[in-house]
């Protein structure tokens, strides 16, 4: 999981923070009524008949067996929706990330082509419902993306086997990649994660090679939190979206760590780059807003602000969110929407 925006608590918990400017990162979705039926008993796309079961996990808690090929499945948290619906997969039941809001456009875009409707969900405001998950009688439930599987793994699994991390640090340190594969050998859909993550990789290679001007250019990511200005683009921060698109590390980013990262309004000189990127996703909640900021004279003074090499990720439609939190189904949208935004950004328009 990408720590550019560690929440506290859960994955869940930093998404509610976020909607203060933006929905939800991840996706959810769910299958209800006649929707819920028509799905029942239809295995999902993408190499199911090379999968052997029953399938066994160990985990960080016990051990999952899976007997046969689930065809209902449950999620706990947005993250593992998106692995879902990335895999072709519409849960029977999953949380309400949006609160009634509007679904994000990339979420959307996979509800629309699976065809899923009206998706059920349950209130996770205090948590996991399991009463809710148990009456939608899954055949598994994933749980490969939250930080919540201490307090929700004992309650889980009598309701059905559940897919979750092999060691208690992985809520942090895995990647998307090697959730979906978990998840996926749960599901019986190996060959099918394997395309997902090929589709991704060329989705940003194809990106990459339409700006060679991208090559070598060195960034800064902040985010602008309630306490303090985030220097999110950190030395030891896996090489993220920025990096993959040919972009480079500015030499500044040696002083900041995940534990170490914030960035003083006397400092502001630690965000110079080729191309500098703020994102604002607490709104007036934030330290300080973009108008704030881009009137303070030391931030005037950068050498990038004054040749507008510099950009705001917007947050209101959830690209600041999605790339704090990569995954299976945002990560080609983020590169279409990030691009552009790159793009101008290296031009000073």
């Amino acid at each position: 999981m990408n720590s550019l925006a560690r929440p506290a608590g859960s994955r869940r918990g930093a998404a509610r923070a976020l909607i203060a400017a933006a929905a939800c990162v991840a996706l959810v979705a769910g299958c209800s009524g006649s929707e819920e039926k028509k799905d029942e008993g239809k295995p999902a796309a993408g190499g199911a008949a090379a999968e052997v079961f029953p399938v066994a996990l160990t985990n960080a808690w016990g051990k999952t067996e899976v007997g046969k090929k689930p065809l209902k499945v449950a999620t706990v948290s947005d993250g593992d929706t998106d692995i879902a619906l990335a895999l072709g997969v519409v849960p029977v039941i999953t949380p309400d990330a949006e609160d009634g809001g509007p679904v994000p456009e990339y979420k959307q875009r996979a509800i629309t082509k699976l065809g899923a409707g009206k998706l059920k969900t349950y209130d996770d405001t205090d948590g996991t419902d399991y009463e809710a998950v148990a009456a939608a009688q899954p055949d598994v439930i994933l749980g490969m993306n939250t930080w919540d599987m201490d307090k929700d793994y004992a309650k889980l699994t009598p309701i059905a086997p559940v897919v979750t991390y092999a060691d208690k640090k992985h809520a942090d340190t895995l990647t998307w990649q090697e959730r979906l594969k978990t998840a996926a050998k749960a599901l019986g859909l190996s060959a099918k994660a394997e395309e997902v993550i090929a589709a991704n990789e060329k989705a940003t290679a194809d990106a990459a090679a339409a700006h060679p001007e991208f090559k070598g250019k060195t960034y800064t990511y902040a985010v602008v939190h309630p306490e303090q200005i985030t220097f999110m683009s950190y030395a030891d921060q896996d090489a993220g979206i920025f990096e993959q698109l040919g972009f480079s590390k500015t030499d500044k980013a040696k002083n900041y760590t995940a534990e170490k990262n914030a960035v003083s309004l006397e400092n502001l000189d630690q965000l110079e780059a080729d191309v500098l990127l703020m994102t604002y996703p607490f709104g007036d909640r934030g330290l300080l807003s973009a108008d704030e900021l881009q009137s303070n004279k030391l931030f005037q003074s950068l050498g990038v602000v004054k040749s507008k090499h510099y950009a705001v990720v917007p947050s209101e439609n959830n690209l600041a969110s999605a790339l704090a939190y990569p995954d299976a189904l945002s990560s080609p949208w983020v590169v279409e929407k990030l691009t552009p935004i790159l793009a101008e950004a290296v031009a000073g328009k």
